[in-house]
């Protein structure tokens, strides 16, 4: 078998662990795969953790044991991302992006994938080691944040349907009240698309007064699923007293005056601690 040089084999590790984030491997996957011995694979990954952390990349967990292994974290810290999150900032207060109704044009931002990756990275970071199962959406534009923060995690993406689907078989389905405008509205999951009792994190690309969010939580209630918790990319200031407690924001949304083209949005606090 052919034998190669450690710059090789750290390239390839790299591209390996960032193809499989949040995924435990174990040390004889790469001594199989670069036909090394178990010595020259601790050193590699020893050197890729130090690169990783001095670029701030993300890190590399080791866990020791017959089961345990290898498993890279995307994200380490915050402190790299404050520039991303503040340009994106800025970008949101832009006038342009009132739309009547007082509300925000996002769909550029949301349907960016250098973007909304990012995005993922940061709305995942307080779930990283959660140990999170799934992550369960609404089919709404939030779709590809969920898709993204899957990703990260290493985890299905589930999507609660407005109605249900044929094509899917047998649903669950619940009615649930909106939070701002106090509809009566209803969702739907296919029974086969969550494991019973299952750890999952819930994400939506904006919330207001957290009445889907609300209802996502009940619909899980029915798999005996439990939800960790919460993130979406933008939450509203009002109203302050939201239907759901367990939740995160990147940025909140503190005011929109059509007629002054102002737009008033802040990061999160746990952001930029």
């Amino acid at each position: 078998m052919e034998k190669y040089k450690r710059y090789e084999r750290l390239v390839a590790l790299l591209k390996f662990f960032t193809d499989n984030p949040n995924k435990l491997v174990n040390l004889e996957q790469f001594m199989d795969m670069f036909n090394i011995a178990k010595s020259s694979a601790s050193e590699d990954i020893d050197i890729l953790e130090e690169i990783l952390e001095k670029f701030d990349m993300g890190k590399l967990m080791t866990f020791p044991g017959a089961g345990g292994g290898v498993k890279y974290i995307p994200v380490s810290s915050l402190k790299s991302y404050v520039p991303f999150v503040k340009e994106v900032c800025e970008k949101l207060k832009d006038p342009s992006r009132i739309i009547p109704g007082g509300f925000l044009y996002t769909a550029d931002l949301i349907y960016s994938p250098p973007i909304v990756s990012k995005i993922a990275e940061v709305l995942v970071y307080p779930f990283i080691e959660k140990e999170i199962e799934a992550v369960v959406t609404v089919e709404t534009k939030g779709i590809p944040i969920a898709l993204m923060c899957a990703r990260v995690l290493n985890v299905p993406l589930v999507i609660v349907r407005k109605d249900s689907r044929v094509t899917e078989g047998s649903f669950v389905s619940i009615n649930y009240v909106s939070g701002s405008q106090r509809h009566i509205r209803s969702m739907s999951l296919a029974r086969r698309a969550l494991d019973k009792g299952a750890k999952v994190l819930l994400v939506d690309d904006f919330m207001k007064a957290g009445g889907t969010l609300k209802g996502m939580t009940e619909l899980m209630e029915e798999f005996d699923a439990h939800v960790v918790g919460a993130g979406v990319m933008i939450a509203t200031e009002e109203p302050r007293e939201k239907l759901i407690d367990n939740y995160i924001s990147i940025f909140v949304l503190k005011n929109v005056e059509e007629e002054k083209n102002i737009v008033e949005i802040e990061i999160s606090d746990w952001i930029l601690k």
